[in-house]
Parts: structure tokens; sequence; C-alpha cells
């Protein structure tokens, strides 16, 4: 019988507990949240008037863990409203509601007896067949549920959420010794669809995979940069962005995770670990220890390695110094190797060129901290094979998606060249793990290898087990672009775009350039994909895989142009972009657009102009012109008044005023939203665009949803007048304007944006509302877009975001 997951119960409402419940309700599933009935009644509540039997003590720390889930930056939530899904609930008076749960998650303190009795608790209610898990992130899986009964242990797992949930992609999945194949099955094929994680399997080991060896890693920083007289801003500066880390890089990171929580995984790993051969590594340093005394657990407590201090009204970041112990402002790093690496893209490449002086004995002093910080955290990652995971794959993984490297350490072996590695090692001293000499003794030269003949387009990878290569396993329902170019599935391919047959008959537009702006060449490849959608293809997804989907039209040609006054060309090129997403509006075969990341400006344009949009949860999707001083004239105002219209409840001119309003608003403030349901609320995307959970899955499920409206029988949308409002919404929105001018919450050149943007939304200066054409209001879009193109203030703006990246608000 398959095992289906419909409700949930979270036990735990701390910050892992709430948040893994938002993150269950932002997948759609009703979820039930507890924790413990307070001992004590607090003096507020008491002067409510409450008691200890009142509900609103009763549920008090479920309450508050809602509420900190509620607030949490970056938000925990889709929506706000999607908080609804859950109900909070005390251990004593609601434990019973576990019966209802599909699967029940243990999420409490880090306390081996604590876990143990609460389970024995649970048992009594749950009913036969529901999961249980644990959300340890150490703790044997298996010691938790020992004193259970045999039907329980073999419907129980170790199922370890990385905090974030809603933003960091891993889920540990650790099997007890009598959890049944089925369930483990259950778990895995839910997490990745609904819940949209990275699964990978791991032993129950202490502290698993992912903060086996990211603890490892950051103590080996400490131990490094004590080594080389470095402060915590120079190890930082080494250890983020330049080796394809996290900008929080070691230190910050640590201040995110919480001191005391570092302590507590860093002192697990000594007591348990007593075979690890650097089981002596896991020691924080005296100076470490002494912070954690005096309560400095990082941003939980307001300082830690880092403090933020204000200071004239404005922010200040001090760092500590692990010497004196005392803070000081942060000091810019300056290594002459990170800086020539800043000009280098790719991240393997950029990695050689940093560690290899050191790796030959020379090297600056980042090289040499880096060397020594990959070296030794390659090496122990190594070791534990078998030990912690049976293969590589889910140790690059763990590190992948739960601390946000961009290589895992086996793919890091492969950048640096496993032999070159191998031999400046062994120089250093080390002594290679069996791993490195296996793989190197059969033969290969990586741990990663493409597949060659039949096995074309995939990826192989080292097994120790069998001492040879193993394909790596590709989940069904998942389309990687990279992997049908290697197999020739490219239909035509230009510098900036090409075209991919995904099978079944449907084509699929990918961009590539550098954050995929939209130029010719992009515009070039869609139309070609439209013209391929009436001879060889029946439907065509427009999607890609990198970061984001698009940021827009190139700003930079842009602003060139204009200031060659060159009002013409800018035009033309206007009205060509407009051409080209009203030819996918009205494309006789459907077309779906598959946004993930930013969607913003041009991009989020030919989204909205898609007949259907099938995005990933996490898509940020906006509208963002009037932040460099323009207004949307892709043909997106067109489409949000056009939406705007769907919106309105009736006919009449009120409602469609109140649903202008909000797209106005939207447009002029340039809101980006923070998921795909958020989009949904802003306009966006309408009620039949899909959202796909797991953005792996994405271009698979655009797909599908393609062959869907194929089999629906798709026709294209007939041309549809347009219902406008003329003067009337003009004055609205100049009154709007107006009070916040004098609010002072916009300048000068932002009301004239905003005014230029509410005349084309008004469909001009009409006396009365009326029905127009979609080429009137593209009409008004491009003459207010070029006209605001020559104002000065506008190409600040444009030179100010293309230097930056921020918007100047002048």
């Amino acid at each position: 019988m398959k095992l289906e997951i419909r409700k949930v119960a979270v036990l735990g409402a701390g910050t892992m507990g709430a948040r893994i419940a938002a993150h269950l309700a932002n997948a759609g599933l009703p979820c039930f949240l507890l924790d413990m009935a307070p001992a004590e009644i607090l003096p507020a509540e008491a002067k409510h008037g409450l008691t200890l039997e009142s509900p609103e003590v009763r549920n008090r720390l479920a309450r508050g863990g809602l509420d900190a889930a509620m607030k949490a930056r970056p938000t925990a939530f889709f929506t706000p409203e999607t908080s609804r899904l859950i109900t909070i609930g005390n251990f004593d008076d609601n434990l019973a509601w576990c019966r209802q749960a599909d699967w029940i998650i243990e999420a409490v303190a880090e306390n081996l007896e604590i876990k143990q009795k609460l389970l024995a608790r649970v048992e009594a209610h749950r009913r036969p067949g529901a999961i249980v898990t644990t959300n340890t992130s150490g703790l044997s899986v298996a010691r938790i549920a020992e004193r259970q009964s045999t039907e329980f242990q073999q419907h129980w797992a170790g199922a370890h959420f990385f905090n974030p949930p809603r933003y960091l992609k891993l889920v540990e999945l650790i099997r007890g010794p009598l959890t049944k194949p089925e369930v483990a099955t259950a778990l895995e094929e839910f997490c990745d669809r609904r819940l949209g994680k990275g699964v990978v399997s791991a032993k129950d080991t202490p502290n698993f995979i992912a903060n086996r060896i990211g603890t490892f890693s950051f103590l080996t920083a400490l131990r490094r940069m004590a080594e080389l007289g470095m402060s915590i801003e120079e190890a930082d500066a080494c250890t983020g962005p330049a080796i394809g880390r996290p900008k929080s890089a070691t230190f910050r990171t640590a201040d995110i995770v919480g001191l005391d929580v570092l302590a507590s995984v860093v002192r697990n790993l000594h007591e348990n670990a007593a075979s690890d051969e650097s089981r002596e590594m896991f020691r924080l340093p005296e100076a470490v220890v002494k912070i954690t005394e005096r309560g400095w657990l990082g941003e939980k407590s307001g300082r830690g390695f880092y403090q933020r201090v204000k200071k004239e009204g404005d922010a200040e970041i001090l760092a500590l110094n692990l010497n004196s112990l005392e803070y000081h402002p942060v000091q810019k790093a300056r290594f002459g190797s990170i800086e020539t690496g800043r000009a280098i893209g790719d991240t393997r490449e950029r990695l050689r060129a940093l560690v290899t002086p050191a790796m030959r004995g020379g090297g600056d002093k980042a090289s040499q901290f880096l060397w020594g910080c990959i070296s030794d955290t390659c090496l122990y990652a190594a070791r534990r094979i078998p030990e912690i995971a049976d293969n590589i794959v889910d140790v690059d993984h763990a590190m992948r998606w739960g601390f946000g490297w961009e290589l895992g350490p086996f793919e890091v072996w492969d950048a640096l060249g496993v032999e070159a590695m191998a031999k400046a090692l062994e120089r250093d001293g080390s002594a290679l793990p069996s791993l490195v000499t296996t793989l190197l003794g059969s033969g290969a030269g990586a741990f990663y290898e493409p597949g060659s003949g039949a096995s074309e387009g995939t990826t192989q990878y080292f097994d120790l087990a069998s001492g040879s290569r193993k394909a790596l396993p590709e989940p069904p329902g998942i389309i990687v672009l990279k992997s049908l170019h290697e197999r020739d599935r490219v239909v035509e391919l230009n510098s900036g775009a090409s075209l991919v047959d995904l099978g079944d008959g449907v084509v699929c537009c990918e961009f590539h350039t550098k954050m995929n702006v939209i130029g010719e060449d992009i515009a070039a490849m869609i139309h070609a994909g439209l013209r391929l959608l009436a001879e060889n293809f029946e439907a065509m997804v427009i999607a890609n895989q990198a970061t984001n989907f698009s940021v827009g039209a190139n700003l930079m040609l842009l602003l060139l142009t204009a200031q060659d006054e060159e009002w013409d060309e800018i035009e033309m090129a206007v009205r060509r972009f407009q051409e080209l997403n009203m030819a996918i509006k009205r494309s006789p075969r459907p077309v779906v657009v598959a946004p993930q990341g930013l969607a913003l400006g041009g991009g989020c344009e030919i989204m909205l102009h898609a007949p259907r949009v099938h995005a990933a949860a996490e898509a940020y999707i906006g509208l963002v012109e009037t932040g460099v001083g323009l207004i949307p004239a892709g043909g997106g105002t067109k489409e949000m008044l056009i939406r705007a219209n769907e919106r309105a409840a009736t006919k009449n001119d009120l409602d469609l005023s109140h649903a202008l309003a909000a797209v106005f608003e939207t447009m002029a403030m340039a809101k980006v939203s923070t998921s795909a349901e958020e989009a949904r609320e802003l306009g966006f995307l309408r009620a039949a665009d899909a959202v796909s959970m797991n953005r792996d899955r994405l271009v698979a499920d655009a797909k599908e949803t393609a062959l869907a409206m194929v089999r629906a029988g798709y026709h294209a949308p007939a041309p549809a007048p347009v219902r406008v409002l003329g003067e009337p919404l003009i004055a609205l929105a100049k009154l709007a304007l107006h009070q916040k001018l004098r609010g002072g919450y916009i300048s000068e050149f932002d009301a004239l944006v905003a005014r230029k943007l509410a005349s084309v939304l008004a469909g001009g200066s009409l006396s009365a509302p009326q029905f127009v054409s979609e080429e009137y209001v593209l009409d008004l879009e491009r003459e207010a877009f070029v006209s605001l193109c020559g104002e000065r203030k506008t190409q600040e703006r444009i030179a100010h975001t293309l230097q930056t990246g921020k918007p100047l608000r002048n």
C-alpha cells in the first residue's frame, strides 16, 4: 500500500520546528504545531486575568514559535496567509491530534532523554502506519527510538532539515535499523516533489554528513588562521564567494547558526566519534569557549564573531579580535590573489588560480590559508567514505545543498586535479585515504567524468565499494538541459540562446547570456522557436537552469544609446520587443514560460505574455523599471492593465479603479515578489498558472503543462478590447502622488515617472472610460519609455544601477 502524507504534526515550536511547519504550510499541507504547556504564568498574562488553564497561556510556546516564524527574515512563509494552515497546541492537551497525522516530526531539544520520553507519549496516540521522524542534527536515530515498539520503529527515520528550511535544500534521510524500505522511499519522494528538497542518504553516525564535514571545515579554518596570524575578516574574505561559497563565509555563517549550536555539535562529535582519527580536532579553541560563556552567541544575542552597532543613526559592523576578545571596525582584507581571482568567472578556474601557487610551495598568505583549509577538508571527506555515506555523490550534494557550497569536496578534488593534489599532499607529509589511492590505482584521473558511447550525456562517479565507475542516477521527472546539449538535442543555437528538443513534440528556448540579460540573440531564438511550432513541434517552453531566469534588458546598451540621443533606435528596439511578446501571446500553439530566481523587467514581461506560466516556488518576479526612471514598455504595463480588468469583480468603474490602484502601486514602487505565491497576489501570475516546489523539476513540469494544453486542444486567445478609465484614474494617481511627496516618501522625479505610468494605465488623457485596443496601449508605453530615456535623472539612475547594483533615488 502506498504511503500518502496529507497532514503533518510537528512536535516542538523552536526555531527549527516552527520553520519546518511553515514550509509544510508553504507546500499546502495542514499542520499541527505543538510544544510544552508552561508551568508558570507570566506577569503580563496575569494582568489580563489569564490563568494556567487559559488556552492562550497553555499554547504560549507554540504561539511564540509561530509568531517568530511569521517575523523571520528572510521570510519563512510564501505569504502571510499561508500560516492559516498551521494549528497550534500543546503536548498536554493536544497530543491526541497526532492520530490525524500521516507524518509526525519530532523537533524538540537535542537531548536524548527528552526525545525518548516524548516519543513514548506519542506512541499512545499515533495510529499504525503513520511515519515518525526526528529532526535531530546529530544524535543517534536508532537510540532515540530504541524503546518503541517494532511497528513504530518500522515507520521511524531521521529526516534532518537545514535552517532555514524554506531556503536550504538539504534533507538528510537516516534510516533506523528496522525502517521499512517503503517508508524511506515515501519520505524521499515527498520531500523531493512536495517540499522541493534534495534528499541524501546518510549513515546513523554523529552529526551525519553535512554537519560532520562542515564543522571540521570550520575548525580547520580557525586553526589555519591562527597559524598564519589572520583576522576573521581576512579568513572570511578567503572562504566566501572567492571559492564558491556563500557571502557569509566562515564566521558570519557561525553567527547565523549560533555559537551555542556550534559548540553543541563540536561537543557531540568529540564525545561520540571515538573512532575518528581527527577526533581531537573537535574541540573549540579557548577564545571561542570564552565568548560563548559570555553569552556572545551570534545573531540571536546581538554579537558573536561580528557585532552590529548603531553609530550616529547608521549601522556599523564590528569584528572580534580573537586574541584580545575586543571588537573593532571591520577592516577590509587585501590579498593580491583574491583581488586577481575576482576577474575569473568560472569557480573551478578561480579556485585553481588561488590555490595552485600554495600547492607548489609558494603563494601569498590567502593562497596558503586556502590550501591548508581545502586540503584538510578534502582529505577528511575522503576518509569518511563509507563511514558517513555510501558514495561521494551524497557528500557533495550535502555540502552544496546544506551549506551552499558551489562545489562539494570531491568536486574540489577534481577542480584542483586529484593527482596534482595527491602529490602536493604527500610532499606536505599527509597520508592519502584509501579512496584516493584506489581511484588513482584504477587509472582514473577524477572522481567524476562524463559518460561516453551509450552513456553520453550522463555523469559517471567513482564508487569505492566496486572500485569502478557508476552512472550518476537521474531521478525520473527531471530534465537537465546541459545533458540534452551533450546528447545533440540542440535544434538551433546562437551566442545568447538555444533551442533544445525536450522530446514529445516540445521545444525549449534556453537563455544563456550573463544573468540572462535579454538582447537581440534571445529575441531571435524565441522567434525561431515560434516558427518551429508551425513545422516540427506542438508546444514551446521558455526556460533555463541558471540561478536567475532573466534580470531584464541590456541597460548598458540602452544607456549608451540614450546618451547618443538615438531616440528612433530606442523606439524601434522597444517596438521589436513588444512584437516579440505579442508573438508569444498570439502563438497558435501553446507557449509555457518557466521562471526561477529573478524574473525582472523584460524577463517578467516575456512571462506576462505567455498563455501559461509554470514557475518555481522561489521565483522573485517584478516590473522594476521605475527604479531606473523608466516604465515597463515591452507590453508589461498593458498586461498588468489587462489583469486589473480581469480582477475587477464587475464592469463598473469603481471596481476597476480599485484593481488598478493595486497594480499602479505594485509597478510604481517596483515591487518584487518574495515567492511565486506572492507573485500571484501581486498579479504577475494568474490562477491557472502552476508552481513547482523543486526547481530541479521545473523544466520537466513546464513541459508536462505544455503537453496538457496540447491535449486540451489549445487555441490562442482572440484579440479583445481593454477597458481604461482615462482622466479620472490620472486624477486619482496625482492625488496619491501628491500625498506621498508631501510625506517625503518619494522624490519629485519618482512622481514624474509614476505620472507617466499612470497615464499609460489610464489609456492616456481620455475624458471618460472606454475600450481601447492592446496596440493603442503599446503605443502609449513606447512614447512614455522613449521620453523618459531623454531625462537626465533617468540616465543617472541607470548609470548608478550598473555601477552599484542598487537603485538611485534622485
